[in-house]
């Protein structure tokens, strides 16, 4: 096992490099100069150039990114143009927010989704899986964006039951926090509940085909204690391949969620910071989420073990 996970970490570090190298690319390709954004209209040429020099921009790329590169090994991701702070602060500040929300939708999002799926599964062909199968469909169907305004505008304006934006921290007041987290988690959850029923009841239908679970049926077992018991526990694989990649969806759904309910959380970060070009945050930010995603992906790897004993690492 030991070997196994040195062995993903090091593949990690290519998938690193690429990131930071497009990310690169994408802001070279991006127009506007970040030290013309910076100062405000009146300022001359000549100052718009020493605050170039001044950070470096007048360098060649290959020479920023290497010295960008010298400064990661050493863990220092810069300091942000606009906020005139280290951008490591910066995004450990906001991290948190960002991860709480898209766990929160994670933990939702597997948990309906597994029971709806398993739930049209054992109805297969039935009113109960068409009618779940349908509501997945249009889950899947309906933009993030579109549905948080919509929330917005029943749940907050027309109700006032939750707030339409904000961000209440957990250790200064729970019930505030859980409010202000209400309406974002459910935004990011709808789409993918749809997602990861879908791929729950296609893995149960596979595995309640097989014999020990017609053999365990036909034994005089509860044929909910054989679903439980035996079917799910084998159908968990594939859902937890899926589970991973919308793992890693969520945090990109994330930056369209934050700026809907204005949420100061890492995506929105992001998003000031393509707006206001600086980019030692967008470099940091972008390398951060790949970081978590790598993460995610090792951590799912590590839980197959668990799930199937027939999965063995050398």
């Amino acid at each position: 096992m030991l070997s196994f996970v040195l062995r993903r970490l090091l593949s990690s570090i290519p998938v690193l490099i690429l990131v930071s190298l497009m990310t690169f690319a994408l802001i070279w390709l991006v127009p506007g100069d970040p030290a013309s954004v910076f100062l405000d209209a009146s300022a001359t040429p000549e100052q718009i150039e020493n605050l170039r020099r001044q950070l470096g921009l007048d360098q060649p790329i290959w020479s920023q990114m290497l010295s960008w590169y010298e400064r990661v090994l050493s863990g220092d991701l810069g300091q942000s143009i606009l906020l005139r702070r280290s951008v490591a602060d910066a995004i450990l500040e906001r991290l948190p927010i960002t991860l709480s929300l898209a766990a929160l939708a994670l933990f939702f999002a597997v948990l309906f989704g597994i029971l709806l799926g398993s739930l049209a599964a054992v109805n297969h062909q039935r009113w109960g899986d068409q009618s779940i199968m349908a509501i997945a469909l249009l889950g899947l169907s309906i933009p993030d964006f579109w549905l948080g305004l919509v929330l917005i505008v029943v749940f907050a304006v027309q109700l006032g039951w939750l707030p339409s934006g904000g961000y209440v921290p957990i250790t200064e007041d729970f019930v505030g926090w859980a409010r202000s987290m209400a309406l974002p988690a459910f935004t990011l959850t709808v789409t993918q509940i749809g997602f990861i029923a879908r791929m729950t009841r296609s893995a149960m239908l596979d595995v309640l085909r097989q014999d020990y679970v017609r053999t365990a049926d036909a034994k005089g077992l509860s044929h909910s204690f054989v679903v439980l018991r035996h079917a799910l526990p084998n159908a968990l694989v594939p859902i937890l391949t899926v589970t991973g990649v919308i793992a890693g969806g969520l945090l990109g759904g994330a930056v369209v969620v934050e700026q809907v309910f204005f949420l100061p959380g890492l995506g929105r970060l992001i998003i000031g910071a393509i707006l206001s070009r600086d980019f030692p945050v967008i470099q940091g930010g972008l390398l951060m989420l790949a970081v978590i995603y790598l993460v995610i992906n090792l951590i799912v790897d590590l839980l197959y073990a668990l799930i199937d004993p027939r999965v063995r690492y050398g």
